[in-house]
């Protein structure tokens, strides 16, 4: 072995000391991104008292008031694969980081040798069961003059912080799936009641004119014509029937569980959202948002990369020491003329490597201004979502309204033809278009009931409210 460099000299101790507080990364630095004054959409009532309310603030057993709908959200942020696996990533980056930080430290190792032999036979030619043994241990350094490692802790503890937002934003998707999906559900149980309604009065319309017909106050025709308005309501369920239990079977995806109903017994589970929801201001969004903060720590993260890859243009040292005794018995394995002791120091600084340095750096650069517009893209379509989530929500309420308006209008004018054609004043064709008209009203009036309440859901989600 090599015996011990005694000492290292003093003006090399002294200019380890000084670099290892060395960085020639860039520092990162947020960026500014011009917010609007307020959202395009909100009504002006709204603008207007908006202070540091908003709807995205309040958790969503506030928003979402339905205690079935409570209690499915419940199960599904409890045993949802998307969120159980976004857990697990954030389990896994955290091992990667301990990894990855585990370069800034030295090594310690330990080691011994044992070699021995007890043969009766040959003993006279044996001094000892021991014929040879050594110990020893060795430890192994590389300083992190330029913040080398450090740099890439940093970088891999950005990436942590990206993967935590991105399991609260799939919190927030989910949230926003479950209600989405509950309030389409129940649609589709509204629909299903109308279409069985409508069939039992048409029935009632086919019994009336076989009656009539058999009695000569009506034409055959007007059968057939009665006949059409009943399979077209009947032929309506069974394809209602199979949206809704996809429908369940959708939920209960998200709930983590195996297809099956969906319990339900609600009678109003679709209301009006209220008027005037407070959208809060767009400069909020940026802090609420967990994709946006997903992508700010993934910049973050690209910043420090550069770092790393500018550090390996400058000399690296590798320090490295060993320590150990040996002997040929157990007498003198411990002696102190059997003790060897070594260092060794390594200093590296590339030259030449055919521009590889260089394009890692250049890489680095550009996956950074990479990760830099994918924030302003990720900014803007936030903006983006709440102004179009405000757009359907005000006119989706000016269309439910009207669709309103026209339910009642062709109840009435359904009645009236009615009326008129079993007073002979009318003939079935009339009573045809009306009942054909009222039963599309009201198929598109429940349709624009539950788009009226999914936008409220989408506002929710735009704002990047219930993650908390």
């Amino acid at each position: 072995m090599i015996r011990l460099l005694k000492h290292a000299s003093l003006p090399v101790t002294v200019l380890t000391i000084f670099l290892a507080g060395c960085n020639v990364g860039p520092k990162y630095t947020k960026p500014n991104y011009p917010a609007p004054p307020a959202f395009r959409g909100a009504d002006d009532a709204a603008i207007t008292s908006e202070t540091q309310n908003s709807l995205g603030d309040q958790q969503w057993p506030q928003v979402f008031q339905d205690p079935e709908l409570q209690e499915l959200i419940r199960k599904a942020l409890a045993n949802n694969y998307d969120v159980r696996i976004a857990a697990r990533r954030i389990l896994e980056q955290q091992a990667q980081v301990q990894i990855t930080r585990s370069q800034q430290f030295p090594t310690v190792s330990v080691g011994g040798l044992g070699l021995g032999a007890d043969i009766p036979a040959l003993s006279n030619t044996i001094s000892s069961p021991l014929a040879e043994g050594s110990f020893s241990v060795s430890a192994a350094w590389n300083p992190d003059f330029w913040g080398y490692y450090r740099k890439q802790t940093e970088a891999a503890r950005d990436t942590l912080l990206a993967q935590t937002w991105a399991q609260r934003a799939v919190r927030l998707t989910l949230v926003e799936d479950v209600a989405s999906d509950y309030l389409q559900l129940r649609a589709l149980d509204n629909q299903l009641a109308i279409a069985k309604q409508s069939l039992k009065t048409r029935q009632d319309s086919v019994d009336l004119t076989k009656t009539l017909e058999t009695g000569g106050a009506a034409p055959l025709s007007d059968v057939r014509q009665a006949e059409e308005l009943l399979y077209t309501a009947s032929s309506q369920i069974p394809q209602l029937e199979e949206q809704i239990q996809q429908e369940e079977n959708a939920l209960h995806l998200l709930l983590g569980e195996n297809p099956g109903p969906i319990a339900r017994s609600a009678a109003h589970a679709i209301t009006p959202p209220p008027q005037d929801v407070p959208a809060g201001l767009p400069s909020q969004l940026l802090v609420r948002r967990p994709d946006i903060e997903e992508v700010e720590a993934q910049l973050k993260a690209a910043n420090a990369n550069v770092a790393v890859a500018r550090a390996q243009f400058f000399p690296q040292l590798a320090l490295s020491a060993s320590a150990g005794v040996g002997g040929d018995s157990f007498t003198n394995i411990f002696s102190t003329g059997s003790r060897t002791i070594y260092g060794l120091g390594q200093l590296t600084q590339p030259i030449f490597e055919g521009g590889k340095l260089r394009g890692q750096l250049n890489l680095s650069k550009e996956q950074e201004q990479e990760m830099l517009l994918n924030y302003q893209k990720t900014v803007a379509t936030a903006f983006q979502d709440v102004s179009n989530a405000l757009i359907a929500l005000n006119k989706q309420r000016a269309y439910r309204i009207e669709q309103e308006k026209l339910v009642a209008a062709a109840q009435d004018a359904t009645r009236l033809a009615r009326i008129r054609y079993q007073g002979g004043a009318a003939s079935y064709v009339e009573v045809l278009t009306s009942d054909s008209t009222l039963f599309s009203a009201q198929l598109n009036l429940v349709t624009a009931q539950q788009d009226e309440a999914l936008a409220l859901v989408q506002l929710y989600g735009a704002l990047g409210g219930g993650w908390n």
